[in-house]
This record gives structure tokens, sequence and C-alpha cells, in this order.
């Protein structure tokens, strides 16, 4: 089915109160962390229903830690579902990563590259979509080391999606800071990408330390050589809906717009260029 484009944007709770009163025309959709929302009451509570009940939501999530040694949080993943049912979310995400062991570590760390790793990511990815009932969608992430790596990053990634049957989101500015990070071609890695996996895309700032050291931030404008990638995403695999991120350091709206505003004249340069390309819906 041929769909219009679409473009969000992460809705940060300093956000609020600007968005309950008047959402921009421009965005199509927001994106939350449930970790964030799902334990707010009062006004905070009642605001953001009143967003849930008229815009469509994706989800992201922060503390599944997928990968991790540790047992699943049952109790934790039971309230996932019923904060994605009362606010009737179908969309879910997580991080290709894990977040805990003996306690949680506040930070995203890279899964082992590994068959064994994939087996482990599979069986848990199967117990969260029987809770959750819905699919789980899977993000590629920023690392900044690969211990224990007995394949590449990308045949982990080809991996883990074959033996969940999982869909990706496809974070392009991560692809963009490990290619950097880890000295492979970025175009190549999107390229081999299947695109039938992919459900919707992640564009985002990061921090250039040195030349050869990204710190992938979400705290800054998109980067040239991102936007670039993001356009080559488009060309070669189709339109996706895409979201902007932007967690901190967030400026006015007006100049998150310029960005989202940028995304979607891209998306439509694709669709244009190439009317015979469906455009996926989410």
């Amino acid at each position: 089915m041929l769909t219009a484009p679409k473009v969000g944007l992460g809705l940060r709770r300093e956000m609020l109160n600007e968005m309950k009163d008047q959402v921009p025309d421009e965005i199509d959709f927001f994106e939350v962390a449930p970790e964030n929302w799902m334990k707010l009451g009062g006004q905070f509570q009642k605001s953001f229903r009143a967003l849930t009940e008229q815009y469509e939501f994706y989800t992201h999530g922060l503390s599944l830690s997928i990968g991790g040694p540790k047992n699943l949080d049952i109790d934790f993943i039971k309230d996932i579902k019923t904060f994605l049912d009362f606010h009737q979310i179908q969309v879910y995400s997580e991080h290709l990563s894990y977040c805990s062991g003996l306690g949680h570590l506040y930070d995203l760390m890279p899964i082992p590259f590994t068959q064994e790793a994939v087996f482990h990511v599979a069986d848990r990815v199967k117990r969260v979509e029987d809770i959750i009932e819905r699919p789980l969608i899977l993000e590629n992430v920023s690392f900044y080391g690969a211990p224990g790596a007995q394949m590449t990053e990308l045949e982990f990634i080809q991996a883990v999606l074959a033996e969940t049957n999982c869909q990706l989101l496809l974070d392009v500015n991560n692809i963009y800071v490990n290619a950097v990070n880890h000295g492979y071609d970025a175009l190549a890695f999107l390229q081999a990408i299947p695109q039938e996996r992919i459900y919707y895309l992640h564009i985002a700032g990061h921090f250039q330390q040195t030349a050869d050291l990204i710190i992938d931030t979400h705290g800054a404008d998109v980067e040239d050589p991102v936007w670039q990638l993001l356009s080559q995403c488009y060309d070669y695999h189709g339109v996706f809906p895409t979201l902007l991120e932007r967690d901190f350091n967030i400026p006015k709206t007006e100049v998150l717009l310029r960005e989202i505003r940028k995304i979607k004249q891209y998306q439509k340069q694709r669709m244009y260029s190439s009317p015979s390309i469906l455009s996926r819906s989410a």
C-alpha cells in the first residue's frame, strides 16, 4: 500500500506543555521512552493522555536489557504492556544491547557478537513478545568495544534478525558513528541490511571527540555525513517513517522543525524521483 512519508519527533517532558497546546503540522508522530512516562500521574498524565488520544505514538524503551545475563524483569515487561494497552500504542522498540548485570548499569552495553548470544537474544525476544502481545522491534546501537566478538556487528545483526524474525529500527546515526569508530564502510553496511526487516528509522546528532572517535549523544544537530547517509538509505531501501532524536541541549521547537522539514524534503525527493517505490506503513 502506498503511504505518505512520515516524520516523527522524540517527545521529552519539557516539550509537553507546548505540544499539548499546539502540535506543529510537520510532526506526523511522536516517540517516547515508556519508562519516562508510565509512572507519571496528575497533570502530566492528563496532558500526555490527551496527546496519545489524538496523535500516533511509537515507544522506544531503555531498560529491557534484551541481551543481558540477568533474568528478564517480568513485572517490568507487564508494566510496559499495561502502558501500551492504555494508550493504544502498537509500536515498541528496544536497543539490541543490555543494561543490567548484577545491577542496572545506566548505559547501553554491547552484546558479545557470538552465535550463543544470538540464541540468547532470540529466546528472550520470544518471551517478551508473548507478554506484550506485540512484535518487539530491535535497534542497532552505537558501541565502543566488542569484547568476545566472533562475528562482525553486521553479521550479528543479520543473525539476530533471522533468528528472532524481528523488524529493525535502523538508526542511521549509529551506523555512521560505528563506521568511524571501528573503521568500516557506512554505506556498505547500510546496503547489507535486509530491506524487508526495516520498520522505521532514527536520525540524531553526535559529538566528534577526535578524528576517529565519535560519541553518540543525541544532543546536537544532525551532521552533514549523517544527512548524506539518510539520503542514501532512502535511495537504496526506499522511504520509511523517520524519527528525529534530541535528548538534551534541546533547542526551540522551530530549530527542531528545520531538521524535520529537511527529513521531509529528502523523503519527497525520493518519492518523486522513484514513484514506483512503495514507502512502508507503520
